[in-house]
C-alpha cells in the first residue's frame, strides 16, 4: 500500500518546506523506495501562470505542461523524477473541480460544502498521485502557514486521509521556527509550542517536528521540552540549521537520522540509504577552484527566485566544471545606449532568460547585441531567444523596425509573431505552448557538440514564435538556424557560426538540470565562458 507523508510549516513562511521535502524525498530514494511529490498551495489562482513573479517567484513547468509552483523544481532537482500535473494543487483548481461538477449534477441535489465535497477533491488529488505514479510514498506539502484561513480545508482533508489509510501509512512532519534571541543569547521554543498546538486543534498531531533555525541549537532541553510540550517521542525533534550549500540539505537532516525515523514510523523494512553518490556531489561543490562570472539580463532580477531554476543550472554546469558562479544580477530596464558596454566589461558570458511582456526589452536587445559584437558567449533562453533574433534583424539584416508581435503589432517586419491559428483574443492562459516537445538538430552545429544527439526533448512556455516567413533572409545573412520541429515547421533554436557560443533556444533547458548531471547546454555556456575569461586575461 502506498504511504503517504505531509509536511506542514508554522510560525512563519519560508521556513523550507520544499527543501524539507524534496531531502526526505532524496533520502527515501536512496534506500530503493518509489518516491513520489506533491504540493498543495491554497492560493485561489487555478495556477501559477498569470502570477507576478514578484510576488510567486518563478513558474515550474513539467512534461505533460502543467504550470505548477517553483518547489516542484526541488523536488525534480533532489528527487530525480519527473513530476507531473498531478504534482501541484491550487485552491483555484479546487474550486473548479467541484463548481463543474456541481454545474454537471453530479452531487444529486446536494448542497456543496466544504466538508465533504471541498475535502473530498483535495483526497482525490492526493490519492491519484500514487495511483499514477505507483509510488511507494507520496510526500504532499502543504502551501502557506498553519492557522491561515486559506490552509484550513487542506489540513482537514489530510487529517481524513491519515485516518483513513491508518497511522502505519501516514505520517505527519510540521516545520518550524526556533528564533535566536541576540538580547538573551537563547532559542526559543514557544513558536513551535503555539503552532503545534494550533496543528493539533485542527485534529492533527505531528509525528516529527522539524527546527529551522539559523544557528545550531545547543541547549539541549529545547530538544526535551519540545518533544514533551508536543507530544512526540525524542529522536523525532530534529535540527534543520541554514546552511551554505543548499544540496548539503539531506545530508544534514540523515546525520540526526531523519529517514531512519521515517522508516521506523511507517513500518518499512528497506536498506541504508546509499548517499555515495550525494556525498561525492558535495564534496565537488565545496572544493570547486575555478570562478566565472555569469550577466543574468532579466527584469524580476530583484527577486531571485523569479529565475530559481536558471540560477541552479547555471550552479550545476560549475559543480561539473569546478568553477563557482558569480551571477550579477542586471535589470534589463537599467540597460541603455550610453551604459551597457560599462555594465558587461567584467562579465564572462550573457544570459537573457524567459519572461512576458515589453517592459524592458529594449535592455535585453542591447545585451543580445553586445554578445554578438564582442563574441561574449550568450544564452539566450525562450525570450532570450526572440530578443537575439530581434537584434539581428535590427543591426544585420537592416529591418531597423524589427520586433515581435508581442512588443508592437504595428511593426512592418514582425519576426517573432503569432503560431499558426493563435490570436490574441484567446484568454492568455490558453495560447501557450506548453510542456515537452520534440526538437531535431542540424548537425555541425554547437547544439550538436552540446547535446550529442540528434533528436531532443525539451520543456516550452511561450506564446510566440520565429516568423519562417523570414527564415530565408535570416539564414541568408549568416544565423544559423539548428533546431527544428520534426516537422520543420518551427525554429527551436538559432546560433552564431562565428562565434565560440551564441545559442538561443525557443524552450526552458533549466528545467531539466540536475546538480549531478547538469544540463548540456549550461555545460556548454559554462565552459565557453570558462574559455572567455581564461582569454581575456590571457
Amino acid at each position: 500500500m502506498t504511504k503517504y507523508i505531509f509536511v506542514t510549516g508554522g510560525v512563519v513562511s519560508g521556513l523550507g518546506k520544499g527543501i524539507t521535502a524534496a531531502s526526505l524525498g532524496r533520502l527515501l530514494k536512496a534506500r530503493g523506495l518509489k518516491v513520489a511529490a506533491q504540493k498543495l498551495d491554497p492560493y485561489i489562482n487555478v495556477d501559477p501562470g498569470t502570477m507576478s513573479p514578484y510576488q510567486h517567484g518563478e513558474v515550474y513547468v513539467t512534461d505533460d505542461g502543467a504550470e505548477t509552483d517553483l518547489d516542484l523544481g526541488h523536488y525534480e532537482r533532489f528527487i530525480d523524477e519527473d513530476l507531473n500535473k498531478y504534482s501541484n494543487l491550487t485552491t483555484g483548481k479546487v474550486f473548479s473541480n467541484v463548481i463543474s461538477k456541481e454545474r454537471q449534477g453530479q452531487y444529486l441535489g446536494s448542497t456543496v460544502q466544504y466538508i465533504p465535497h471541498i475535502t473530498d477533491e483535495i483526497k482525490r488529488f492526493v490519492y491519484s498521485v500514487g495511483k499514477k505514479t505507483a509510488a511507494d510514498i507520496v510526500i504532499t506539502e502543504i502551501g502557506g502557514t498553519t492557522g491561515d484561513i486559506e490552509s484550513q480545508p487542506y489540513l482537514e482533508a489530510i487529517r481524513q486521509i491519515g485516518h483513513e489509510v491508518g497511522s502505519e501509512n501516514s505520517l505527519f512532519i510540521h516545520v518550524t521556527l526556533v528564533p535566536f534571541l541576540k538580547a538573551s543569547g537563547e532559542h526559543k521554543s514557544k513558536p513551535t509550542q503555539h503552532s503545534v498546538k494550533e496543528l493539533q486543534g485542527m485534529g492533527i498531531t505531528p509525528d516529527i517536528i522539524i527546527l529551522r533555525c539559523d544557528e545550531h541549537i545547543e541547549d539541549e532541553s529545547i530538544f526535551r521540552k519540545i518533544a514533551g510540550f508536543c507530544n512526540v517521542k525524542p529522536d523525532c525533534v530534529i535540527e534543520n540549521v541554514t546552511i551554505p550549500i543548499l544540496y548539503e540539505a539531506p545530508l544534514m537532516l540523515e546525520k540526526s537520522h531523519l529517514s531512519d525515523i521515517v522508516c521506523r514510523e511507517l513500518y518499512i523494512d528497506v536498506p541504508e540509504p546509499d548517499l555515495a553518490e550525494w556525498e561525492k556531489l558535495v564534496r565537488r561543490i565545496r572544493n570547486r577552484k575555478g570562478k566565472v562570472t555569469i550577466g543574468l539580463v532579466g527584469k524580476y532580477v530583484q527577486l531571485h527566485d523569479a529565475y530559481l531554476s536558471v540560477a541552479e543550472a547555471l550552479n550545476h554546469a560549475g559543480y561539473k566544471l569546478d568553477s563557482k558562479i558569480n551571477i550579477e544580477w542586471i535589470d534589463s530596464e537599467t540597460i541603455t545606449a550610453e551604459n551597457y558596454e560599462t555594465l558587461f566589461e567584467t562579465v564572462d558570458g550573457i544570459l537573457v532568460p524567459g519572461g512576458f511582456g515589453n517592459r524592458g526589452i529594449e535592455g535585453k536587445i542591447l545585451a543580445a547585441g553586445f554578445a554578438r559584437r564582442n563574441n561574449v558567449p550568450y544564452l539566450g533562453i525562450c525570450l532570450g531567444m526572440q530578443v537575439a533574433v530581434i537584434e539581428y534583424a535590427r543591426n544585420v539584416l537592416g529591418l531597423t523596425d524589427a520586433n515581435s508581435r508581442e512588443f508592437d503589432e504595428n511593426s512592418a517586419h514582425r519576426v517573432i509573431d503569432f503560431m499558426e491559428g493563435q490570436s490574441d483574443e484567446i484568454a492568455k492562459g490558453g495560447t501557450l505552448r506548453l510542456g515537452s516537445y520534440p526538437c531535431r538538430i542540424v548537425p555541425g552545429t554547437v547544439m550538436e557538440r552540446c547535446y550529442k544527439s540528434e533528436l531532443i526533448h525539451e520543456r516550452h512556455r511561450h506564446r510566440y514564435e520565429f516568423n519562417n516567413d523570414y527564415r530565408k533572409a535570416f539564414k541568408d545573412a549568416g544565423l544559423v538556424i539548428s533546431g527544428l520541429s520534426p516537422d520543420g515547421l518551427l525554429v527551436e533554436t538559432v546560433e552564431l557560426e562565428e562565434s565560440p557560443f551564441f545559442v538561443g533556444v525557443q524552450y526552458h533547458p533549466e528545467f531539466k538540470s540536475r546538480p549531478n548531471r547538469p544540463h548540456p547546454l549550461f555545460s556548454g555556456f559554462i565552459g565557453a565562458a570558462i574559455k572567455y575569461r581564461k582569454d581575456k586575461q590571457g
